[in-house]
């Protein structure tokens, strides 16, 4: 049986439901006094786990014998929110009459781009591998965008506790007591978070700003961070909480309480910090003034700090072009000539930075929407709507760029050639699965320290080997 065969019989078999919440099951007033009924009766007889047994089930871990990739130190994941089109970007189909001719198609060993719309990731091509062959779940913007950055079904048992794709990795790769918290995102306040791991693998939010991170000094206690009012005012904090906040008595909210006091506490009067989240106006020049671009900045900075930080979130939108994608209508609108150039200055700037400094061997860049658009003809709008059919394009840690992975038809509505091992389209999962391989976390790990006690699988349906790595960015 054919792989892509195999996967679509699994999908039948467990389909993936995404039920509107009014066509959920409804519950009386009578079922809902009953089910609590039954819940009372049951909180007698069940019989409390002791602290040893809570400890167990916390270190209890099954992994199948695979072997990671092991190239990278850290991941940039960058999060094309609102879905960018990939048949006028990087599975570029040239429609006469339709793609605009300032696009300039342009053939780089074997890979037509639009060397017109983005000039400068020209450049970059040979530090590039574009994976045509990707299908998305999904074309709902929140699902699916969820989906992208925990690796699974939202609406699935475990998907209200799931952590970030970043969260799993902090845990995995974060070393205790560094200075910047293990997880970065920037621009993406919305952005998945923790799950139920430890609040100290969560996100830590961040909007670039050129003065740096906020409220990290006081110019009234310059002394702070030894002798001053904040130093004093800490350990009287301190004298005061231990009792509760340290192995506390009220359990795991007050221990993340003070595992978030600690952090903010390492971050305060560090000039690592200052180095690593300010910069000059030259600098975010060279990336293009922009939000996007300065997050692309910070993210450098961050890695080059080498203090703690291993996966950086950045999300840039929006792609969501319903209407008037070429801006005939509006040129300063919101369209691939705007949104393109902010990519390709931000993109290509980063690229560089990191391939100049060597961080670019060690470091994973991924790039990817949450699906693609509607292919061909453009709608009465002007525009694109949601389409399965998408691309993700890798740089970095060992990545063999200047190609692609799978190929699509000539219009790009559907994949013609798999170009991987597992013959068949790529998905979120296996985009989740390469991230884990290429830092060297072995991707079928199962993790039962979950509120249910179902054993956290790091990749969903690791057990049936449904998903996995692309390997073949490396070969």
């Amino acid at each position: 049986m054919k792989e892509q065969d195999r996967v679509d019989r699994f999908f039948r078999m467990y389909p993936e439901r995404h039920e509107a919440i009014v066509s959920r099951p409804h519950l009386s007033r009578r079922g809902f006094f009953e089910l609590m009924g039954a819940g009372v009766t049951a909180s007698f007889l069940a019989q409390p786990a002791g602290a040893q047994e809570i400890q167990d089930l916390q270190q209890a871990v099954t992994q199948s014998s695979v072997t990671p990739i092991n190239k990278a130190k850290n991941v940039i994941f960058i999060l094309l929110t609102g879905a960018i089109s990939h048949t006028d970007t990087f599975d570029l189909k040239v429609l006469n009459g339709i793609t605009p001719t300032n696009f300039q198609p342009t053939l780089f060993n074997g890979v037509n781009w639009p060397a017109g719309l983005l000039p400068k990731m020209v450049g970059q091509l040979p530090n590039m591998s574009i994976v045509r062959s990707m299908n998305a779940h999904a074309l709902v913007h929140t699902l699916a965008q969820r989906w992208s950055q925990i690796g699974r079904n939202p609406a699935a048992a475990l998907g209200n506790i799931s952590p970030n794709i970043g969260t799993v990795v902090a845990r995995e790769r974060g070393t205790p007591g560094a200075v910047l918290p293990p997880f970065l995102a920037l621009n993406s306040a919305s952005c998945a978070g923790g799950g139920y791991f430890d609040a100290q693998y969560a996100p830590f939010k961040v909007a670039p700003a050129t003065a740096g991170l906020p409220n990290t000094t006081n110019p009234d206690d310059t002394t702070g961070a030894s002798s001053g009012r904040f130093s004093q005012m800490y350990s009287n904090l301190h004298t005061l909480d231990d009792p509760l906040r340290l192995n506390s008595p009220y359990g795991k909210p007050l221990s993340d309480y003070e595992a978030f006091y600690e952090q903010a506490r390492l971050m305060m009067y560090n000039p690592t910090v200052k180095t690593a989240f300010s910069y000059s106006t030259t600098d975010s020049t060279r990336y293009g003034s922009s939000g996007f671009g300065n997050a692309c900045l910070v993210a450098k900075q961050v890695l080059a700090a080498n203090s703690g930080t291993r996966f950086v979130q950045i999300s840039f939108g929006s792609w969501d072009m319903h209407q008037d994608i070429y801006g005939q209508a509006n040129p300063n609108g919101n369209n691939l000539y705007t949104m393109g150039k902010q990519l390709d200055d931000g993109y290509s700037a980063l690229l560089a930075d990191l391939k100049s400094t060597g961080l670019l061997d060690s470091t994973l860049v991924v790039m990817v929407g949450e699906f693609g658009r509607t292919v061909g003809p453009l709608t009465a709008a002007g525009g694109r709507d949601h389409w399965v059919q998408q691309s993700a394009v890798f740089a970095g840690a060992g990545v063999k760029g200047g190609r692609t992975i799978g190929s699509t038809t000539a219009d790009g509505s559907a994949t013609l050639d798999h170009g991987w091992s597992r013959g068949r389209s790529v998905l979120a999962e296996d985009i989740e699965a390469t991230i884990y391989s290429a830092i060297g976390i072995n991707w079928t790990t199962v993790s039962y320290d979950d509120p249910f006690g179902r054993g956290f699988e790091y990749v969903p349906f690791s057990s049936q080997d449904l998903y996995g790595p692309i390997n073949e960015l490396w070969t």
